[in-house]
Order: C-alpha cells, then structure tokens, then sequence
C-alpha cells in the first residue's frame, strides 16, 4: 500500500478522483501494521490512544469510513475510461480488483460496478454497462496479478467482459488454507490489518443509477486494503510453509472451466418435493422455463417474476383455467393477475402433454453420478467401508495441518476416490488417480501415502 505522499500523487491523478481527505495516523496493531494514510473513526479523536478489549488485551479494530482518496467519481463515459486505463497504466504492482452484481434483483449474474485499485493509480469505479468495447482496459489489467477475495464469485461476471487475469492472489481462499474460521472480507481485514469494514451494502440492487454516494463509498473501501492484505498473508503463508499450496490453489481457480449445465434445473424449485404426480411435474416444468423466458426478456431475477411457492401451488392445484388460476392465493396478487393468460397457457401446455411426454417423478440419472453415499452401504459396501477411511483420514491430515478438510481434497474427490479405487492401491497409483481427477500438486503429495495405507486396512 503506497505511503500518504504516494497516495495523494495517486488520487490527485485518478480519473475522477477527489482531493484526498486529510487523514489521522491510527494505532498500529501489533502484527501487521496498517499502511499509512487512513484515520480513524468517524467522530473520532485523532491520536487518542484505544481501549483494550475487556479480557483478551486485544485492540478493537478502527472503523474504516472513507477511502485514502475520498469516494471516486464512476467512470461511465469514453473519455473517463480512457483517463482511467491511463492511471491504471501509469501504476505499479498488483490490481485490487471486485464487482458487485445485481443477484435476487437482475437476471443472470452480470457485473454492474467493477472496482480497481493498483499502487501509483487510485481508485477506479467503473460502470461497465454503457461499454460495449473494454478492450482497452483488458490490455492494462490482464497481464497483470489481481488481488481478489472469493475469486471464484467475481471471475466469471469479471470474464463476460473480456477481463481475464495473467496470475490471481485470492485472499479468502489464502485465509482458509491458513486454518482461520473467519474468513470473509471483513473478518480477514478486521484480523489482519486491525480496520473494520461496513457490509451493509453487499446484498444491494447494484443495477440502481445512480449509484448513491454511500455505496459508492461502500465499493471503493472493498478494494481499498486488498493489496496490503495480499503482502500480509503472503508472509503468514510462506511463514506455514504453505504459500506453494495457496500458488496452486489460486491457478486453479483462475483457469476452472464454467459449470457444466445443471440436468433438468427446474427440478431444483423450492418445495418441489411436494408435488407426487409426473402430469404436477409437468406443469412445474413448463411454468419454471416461462418464468425463464420472461425474466430473460425483462431483465429481472426469476424469483421476482413469479416465486416458487406459485410454481409448487399451481403444480398441485393444475388449474384448467384462468379463472381457476387467479383463485390460487398465490396467483391473486396483481401482478400475477395481470399475466394469469400467460401462466395458464404454459400451466395448459402441460396439461395437454401425452402421458409418454410427462418427466418421470425422478430425475434421470447421469452415469457419471455417483449414488448418494447414504446408499452405498446397500449398493457398494466395500466403497462404503473405503469411503469412511477416506473421510477419517483427510479429517485428521487436515487437523494436523490447520486447514479445512474440504482444502485439502475435496469432498467430491474423496467419494470419487473410494467408489473406484481398486484393493490395495500403491500411494503412486492412488497419486496418479487424484490428479485425475483434479486434485493438485501439493494435495497429492500430503494425502497420496496416508490414503493408500488407509484404503489399505479395509481392504
């Protein structure tokens, strides 16, 4: 994180950006200390010593309320873009980078505001949506590191746009592998670098212009100590010896293809498991792909369009009429009201399927699939009794290392393992088998010996 002087040269270039606020030099948490230029809390005395928390000797963290450089203006217009892949240019060293997206509210999951900060450059708040070309951007942020917390959420919206990061620093994940229980954005700052950070804005309608002050505030203090939390937890982690672990791990997610399609996704509606009847399916069916169809046409998240308890109620009710439709409580509302024609045309398509066409009351099985475990006992007890081992194994492995079982292979590869692994693997088999199926460098090394021996003794 740059020093006052650094700053201020950087928030004076940045496109947009105010003049930065006058700032008080907190206290200085014992390990790591904050970077300099940010102040204390709001309505706070500057200098005033902190009270240790009752019990613990601990220090409370300092309410972090304003950026180093004030709330930047968004860049939302050709010549702001321009002056921002400017400044972003002109600075050094990792790019903090998150977005905000519109979930519950927008259809899909598309970035409405995307934050930067990079060393020598400011703070960049951009709007991608009146930006059909960000091609410019992409050649100044894609050669370079980004500093992201819970990568795997942001990628994929951040990727729609044509921004694909050369390396990745994912300070969330690099929490876990360290063994902390607290590991989102604002626990890991609050530990690590003694600032707390407000969240009340995270679940917010991001697609709302203009953007208020507050969560533009709000945005622009998410990626503002990023940077210095990456330098923080790259020492702790090579201080554990596991910073090539959180190396392999931050690959892995930057280069993680998209989810497969999800087989018949309207069967995952909540409550669905109330319907019994396969003609009841079929009308949760055709009205789940109509609430699609018109949640894609009005930009509007499907639950907002027509909840799921109205999909459940009409599959059980099976209204032959719109009439009969609107006399469902939870079709009666207006908005369902003004649009009964076009449920009860999706509900009649249904009603009027042959029964050869009706979807069976379970969902057909991908081969691939594997049985859920619970029936394993009956279907594969040798797998069964393989698994357990597994499991007890990759439990206390983890305990001895800090880290959570899940980290150190995933519960998805452990069921796969023990369904398939032959009598009696050799660690080098068991090894090879793992990264087949994914499992990384160092989570092959720690796990391949003590999975064989395990296996081993239930053979």
């Amino acid at each position: 994180m740059p020093t006052d002087a650094s700053v201020s040269a950087a928030g004076a270039a940045a496109p947009g950006g105010r003049a930065p606020a006058a700032r008080s030099s907190p206290r200085a948490p014992a390990d790591p200390a904050p970077a300099a230029g940010h102040g204390a809390p709001a309505g706070g005395t500057a200098g005033a010593a902190p009270v240790a928390l009752p019990g613990t000797g601990a220090l409370p963290p300092i309410a972090l309320t304003e950026p180093a450089e004030g709330v930047p203006a968004v860049t939302d217009t050709p010549a702001a873009l321009e002056a921002a892949v400017a400044a972003l240019r002109g600075g050094t060293g990792p790019v903090a980078v998150d977005a905000e997206r519109a979930s519950g509210y927008r259809y899909g999951q598309r970035a409405y505001l995307v934050q930067l900060r990079r060393a020598g450059s400011g703070t960049v708040l951009l709007d991608p949506v009146p930006f059909a070309d960000l091609s410019a951007l992409a050649e100044v942020l894609n050669p370079a590191e980004w500093v992201l917390h819970a990568a795997d959420q942001d990628l994929p919206c951040l990727n729609e746009l044509g921004l694909v990061p050369a390396a990745l620093f994912d300070t969330e994940l690099a929490s876990r592998l360290l063994g902390r229980e607290r590991v989102g954005l604002a626990a890991v700052v609050a530990e690590n670098l003694g600032y707390e950070l407000a969240k009340e804005h995270s679940a917010a309608d991001w697609s709302t212009r203009p953007l208020p002050e507050s969560w533009l505030r709000y945005a622009a203090l998410d990626v503002e100590l990023l940077v210095e939390l990456r330098e923080t937890l790259t020492a702790q982690l090579e201080a554990a010896g596991k910073l090539t672990w959180a190396l392999q791990e931050f690959e892995h997610v930057r280069t993680a293809p998209p989810p497969a399609p999800r087989v018949d996704p309207w069967r995952r509606t909540s409550g669905l498991q109330a319907v019994r009847s396969p003609r009841g399916l079929a009308v949760a069916r055709e009205l789940w792909l109509a609430r699609e169809e018109l949640a894609r046409q009005r930009d509007r998240s499907p639950g907002r369009v027509l909840p799921a308890t109205a999909i459940v109620a009409a599959a059980l009710a099976l209204p032959r009429t719109e009439g009969q439709l609107v006399r469902i409580r939870e079709f009666s509302g207006r908005g369902t009201r003004q649009r009964a024609a076009y449920w009860q045309a999706a509900i009649s398509r249904a009603l009027a399927l042959p029964e050869s066409q009706l979807p069976p009351r379970r969902a057909p099985r991908d081969p691939d699939q594997l049985p859920s475990p619970r029936a394993w006992g009956e279907k594969n007890p040798d797998a069964a009794a393989r698994l357990e081992a597994v499991r007890a194994c990759v439990r206390g492995l983890a305990e001895q290392l800090s880290l959570p079982q899940e980290n150190l292979l995933s519960p998805a590869t452990q069921r796969r393992f023990a369904w398939e692994t032959g009598p009696r693997p050799t660690p080098a088999q068991v090894g090879d088998r793992l990264a087949a199926l994914g499992a990384r460098e160092w989570q092959v090394e720690l796990v391949s010996g003590p999975l064989a021996r395990a296996v081993a003794d239930v053979a």
